[in-house]
């Protein structure tokens, strides 16, 4: 009886052991199964932003309609592998200007991180400039998907070690990168002073990496940077995403980047439209900050080079000429226009249905990103990419940076006003040497091949300012079909 107990209770012991066994067995198996697919759906989510086809760019519109993102936050994909290198210090960087200047400074600088093997720490954004934004990286950008989505490329960290921040404290090697370099300057002149320092801080980040001439990886992972990793938090991209959905239901529409603000007009010296004592008014503006080095400017004749935004009345014409007529519905994307409403006058009356996202939003949606110039200026971002026409009136970093991502999205409809032609074409209207008729043909002659379509990013050598810039233009990152990207 005693062995015949004995012997039951060692079967038990074995069938359980042997359960136990298989259960380890089939539950390792499936881990890895989802392992393997969390690692390829990310590249299944990038291929919805810019696949092999005119179903890619559809795919990565209706992503910012917010269907797959909302999706993915749903199902939590498995994080991409980790790349393992061994690090050569650490980079901080302070980036500096607008939203749009400061979102390719921060592609720039992952991408300077990585060639440099360096970790970097979660960009630090300008707090001083004209804007006097308070807003910090995470209030603009989704930190944990701008740090996770990158981890097979480089280490981001969101501060320094504490040994570190001691030791920074007391002495920190800050330097400015020398404007338009390629990667040999970083990696024979930078590299060593990471090395040595084990923290380098870059204090601007503003086209510090050259447009043209570098390795294809490189600006590859630029486009990676900007299209996928940084994305705008939940908030901003909720809101963005009830805008685009508010105009897409009144059928097509056209984003109007109307870079006529107070700051635009005083430290770029155009004042033509303006009265004498908006003239006044904006010189001093001008002189007050000396940072901005250029004093004396002539207004006229930099409006004549097309240095200058055109003015709202003077847009209302072009427009007029383009053939859009007085239903179209037109989101102007801006800051406050400098004379207000007086100076909409003409394009008002001549657009009915101009809306802007104050008058879209009620002021409660709207107080949490007040004071927040680069919140704001997100929102118009998102909307600015979404819509079926984008015309900028001055081709500064807002309207490159979203006419770069137009093309990604598949050469989206961009039209690029040629200002140096309109204000010759523009003076001949208004002056009565060209007929209403003659005008119009004439500007639509003009911008026949601005609006958008495939072309070569110009290069200049020894002269990078005057080139085309690599944000407006990311070819190396399109692809065959439909203007899309084949590849990561």
């Amino acid at each position: 009886m005693v062995v015949a107990a004995a012997a039951a209770r060692r079967r038990r012991v074995w069938r359980w052991a042997m359960r136990a066994v298989a259960s380890a067995v089939l539950w390792t198996a499936v881990v890895q199964l989802a392992s393997i697919a969390g690692v390829w759906r990310p590249r299944v989510l990038a291929d919805c932003w810019g696949g092999g086809g005119s179903g890619g760019a559809a795919a990565g519109l209706a992503a910012l309609a917010g269907e797959d993102r909302t999706a993915a936050r749903l199902s939590p994909l498995a994080l991409v592998p980790r790349r393992v290198y061994r690090s050569n210090g650490y980079l901080i960087v302070t980036c500096n200007g607008g939203l749009n200047q400061m979102r390719a400074g921060i592609c720039d600088m992952v991408t300077i991180a990585r060639h440099l093997n360096l970790t970097l720490v979660v960009p630090e954004l300008d707090k001083r400039s004209f804007w006097a934004d308070p807003s910090d990286f995470g209030d603009i950008f989704d930190v944990h998907h701008f740090i996770n989505s990158l981890r097979d490329e480089l280490r981001i960290v969101k501060a320094l070690p504490l040994k570190l921040q001691i030791k920074t404290r007391r002495r920190l090697y800050s330097m400015p990168p020398i404007s338009w370099s390629n990667d040999t300057y970083y990696l024979k002149q930078v590299l060593p002073i990471a090395r040595k320092h084990k923290v380098i801080h870059f204090n601007k980040t503003d086209a510090r990496l050259a447009n043209n001439g570098l390795p294809v990886h490189l600006q590859m992972l630029r486009c990676r940077v900007n299209f996928e990793a940084l994305r705008f938090t939940p908030q901003i991209e909720a809101l963005g995403r009830k805008l685009i959905s508010t105009l897409q239901k009144s059928g097509q529409f056209v984003v109007l980047h109307l870079r006529y603000e107070m700051d635009m007009l005083a430290f770029s010296g155009c004042a033509h439209g303006c009265s004498g004592k908006e003239t006044e008014e904006l010189t001093r503006m001008r002189y007050a900050y000396p940072w901005w080095k250029e004093k004396e400017i002539d207004s006229e004749f930099k409006r004549l080079q097309g240095l200058c935004p055109l003015t709202p009345e003077e847009i209302t014409l072009v427009l007029k000429a383009l053939g859009f007529t007085k239903d179209t519905l037109i989101y102007i994307a801006s800051g406050e226009i400098y004379g207000g409403e007086r100076r909409l006058a003409a394009l008002r009356a001549a657009y009915p249905k101009l809306v802007r996202k104050e008058k879209l939003l009620s002021p409660d949606e709207l107080r949490p990103f007040q004071n927040h110039s680069t919140q704001m200026a997100a929102l118009d971002y998102m909307v600015s990419i979404a819509s079926d026409v984008f015309i900028p009136s001055y081709d500064g970093n807002m309207a490159r940076v979203v006419e770069g991502h137009r093309r990604y999205t598949g050469f989206r409809k961009t039209i690029l006003l040629d200002r140096v032609k309109l204000v010759e074409l523009l003076d001949l209207f208004q002056g009565g040497k060209l007929s209403w008729d003659e005008f119009s043909a004439a500007v639509k002659v003009a911008h026949q091949n601005h609006m958008g379509q495939p072309t070569d990013r110009r290069a200049i050598p020894g002269r990078p300012k005057e080139e085309d810039y690599f944000y407006a233009n990311p070819q190396e990152c399109l692809g065959s079909k439909g203007g899309l990207r084949d590849v990561l």
